[in-house]
């Protein structure tokens, strides 16, 4: 697998485990803001938008941190 991709993957399991942690941890402190499928298929369409915008950006983001750490040495 393209590490890129595999990558971006990765995020989106991130983003997806996160919002089902912060949708559990409301519904433990105030009262349950939305059903257990309807957390679910959030969960996923945030897991999904993740890993495409992780698999877009990714490549932009390597450029310039790349950019500003070459500004940073010859300064």
């Amino acid at each position: 697998m393209n590490p890129r991709t595999k990558s971006a993957l990765l995020w989106g399991a991130v983003g997806f485990m996160a919002f089902l942690v912060l949708v559990q941890g409301y519904a433990l402190v105030v009262e349950p803001l939305v059903s257990i499928v309807q957390g679910f298929v959030v969960a996923v369409l945030v897991g999904v938008g993740t890993a495409v915008s992780a698999y877009v950006l990714e490549y932009r983001v390597a450029a310039w941190s790349a950019k500003r750490a070459s500004e940073r040495t010859q300064d």
